[in-house]
């Protein structure tokens, strides 16, 4: 089975393939459904010509997945030239209008359908493969039985279907509520994820509509029955004060709110048997960490299930979904609609935060140079210092101490350690105690004193650094590409969903 991961960006693209995908879906300009998303533009192109020359083998998906309007059209094929730079191996449409335009523009690009197209039934899929479709990725809304039936009835479509992220809780993702509430439609790529925001509940009575559930009397299930269908009940956003919106739930439950995340690694080889061709993780407005992650826990799982590790060589790796980004998770529709039924609230969160992105080794002349540079500036500096009136030299000495970031402590050679260029994220300082991860080794812990942060640019010693500050780091430990650092988020608590935003 293909591995598909999210890439919102050239960076999260790279990590991707690193982290082991078989392939990635892309955005491009405003003909995606994740226009939040950075997606690609401009000169871009080469950044991913060079990524798949890096990664042979791997495949490139585009979602042009919005549902155009006649606009729209038009500005895709004014953007022809542009998309024919990339090197895209497969369209994700939903809109049908498009079909003919990409068929004779890129006859050598596959065509996949969006899950937004809702083809949950083996006549659709006969249908969009007579339309020259390859490959269909389902509706959320579908069973493994059902998959196996439609693979069964139509065994030379290629099916994909979601295993992993966040789900929306309308039907296919075909929401209108961020519009209707924000003016922001999903449909067009702007969604607001107002199914995630915290909303109250109450009774609606009178004419100014304002009224509140009787909190002292405990209702029955009949009772609470009634109410859900009286057309009474209504939820008031948080932030928005006083504007009530009515539900109405009928014969068959229908959860309003924010849906559990989905989580299907632990079921692959029920995948598998059922027919699906590629595995695809949701996610490309999430961050470099959750896709390097996500990525690696199922790139480990497949390879297990095909035999290549063992089930106790992958485990590790899949318990480190735990230390994403996540809510609570179901198996969707996949084996009970009742567990896709189920919500859950507060946001995503996650134990830890990705602290700085590790770049090439700093080795050989390079690192000799940098050295010298260190031990020139310590000269420098001491000189200085002999130079100073005996009073002023102790004043300065005095200063030091108190601002020890201002001290120039030139970095020592030390047997077996190794230095690598580092892009810090958030703050880090040489006494925290630190984590790197790879697409090779789960994780490997760095305390105090085991590592040292170093200007680049003076050869010596930083108390800390942060985003937008040069620095290398110097560690007994060898980081293959493509190593994340990872610190722990001071305000977790574990067991605790914290709302941390939308």
């Amino acid at each position: 089975m293909e591995l598909l991961s999210p890439a919102g960006n050239v960076e999260k693209l790279s990590y991707a393939y690193a982290y082991g995908a078989d392939a990635a879906y892309i955005g491009l300009k405003k003909f995606s459904l994740r226009v939040k998303a950075d997606n690609f533009f401009e000169d871009e192109y080469k950044k991913v010509i060079e990524l798949k020359n890096r990664f042979p083998g791997r495949r490139l998906h585009c979602a042009l997945n919005i549902s155009f309007h006649d606009e729209e059209i038009d500005a895709l094929k004014q953007n022809l030239d542009y998309f024919r730079q990339y090197p895209i191996d497969a369209f994700i449409v939903q809109d049908i209008g498009i079909v003919p335009l990409l068929q004779k523009e890129f006859p050598n690009a596959e065509l996949h359908l969006s899950t937004q197209a809702s083809c949950v039934n083996s006549e659709a899929v006969k249908m969009y493969q007579k339309l020259g479709f390859k490959r269909v990725v389902l509706g959320r809304e579908i069973s493994i039985d059902q998959i196996k039936r439609i693979k069964d009835s139509v065994p030379d479509m290629e099916i994909e279907t979601f295993v992993h992220g966040a789900m929306c809780i309308a039907y296919a993702g075909r929401c209108l509520m961020s519009a209707y509430l924000t003016g922001r439609s999903a449909q067009s790529g702007f969604c607001s994820h107002t199914c995630r925001w915290n909303f109250n509940l109450s009774e609606l009575r009178g004419e100014n509509g304002n009224g509140s559930a009787n909190q002292s009397h405990i209702i029955t299930a009949e009772e609470a029955k009634k109410i859900a269908q009286s057309g009474f009940l209504t939820i008031e956003e948080e932030q928005r004060k006083g504007e009530y919106f009515p539900i109405y739930e009928g014969d068959d439950f229908t959860a309003v709110l924010s849906s559990k995340d989905l989580r299907m690694i632990e079921h692959l080889g029920d995948l598998r048997d059922a027919g699906v061709d590629s595995l695809k993780i949701e996610g490309r407005m999430k961050s470099v960490y959750y896709v390097a992650m996500v990525t690696r826990a199922y790139r480990k799982a497949l390879d297990a299930l095909e035999g290549k590790i063992t089930q106790e060589e992958a485990a590790p790796f899949v318990e480190e979904l735990e230390n994403v980004s996540h809510r609570e998770s179901t198996t969707g529709f996949y084996y009970n609609k009742a567990d896709a039924d189920k919500t859950t609230t507060g946001a995503s969160d996650s134990r830890y935060e990705l602290a700085a992105e590790i770049g090439s080794e700093i080795a050989g002349s390079d690192f000799d140079a940098l050295y010298e540079l260190g031990q020139k500036n310590y000269r420098t500096f001491t000189d200085e210092l002999e130079k100073m009136h005996p009073s002023a030299r102790e004043a300065r000495l005095k200063d030091l101490e108190i601002h020890t970031d201002r001290k120039v402590v030139p970095f020592e050679k030390k047997d077996g350690w190794r230095m690598y260029e580092l892009t810090a994220l958030n703050k880090i300082s040489p006494d925290m105690e630190i984590q790197f991860i790879s697409p090779e080794f789960v994780y490997i812990t760095a305390r105090a004193r085991e590592y040292e942060l170093i200007n680049p640019e003076t050869g010596c010693k930083l108390n800390w650094v942060c985003d937008g500050h040069p620095c290398v780091i110097y560690c007994r430990h060898i980081l293959p590409d493509a190593t994340l650092l990872r610190t722990e988020d001071p305000e977790y608590e574990e067991g605790k969903i914290r709302d941390t935003g939308r």
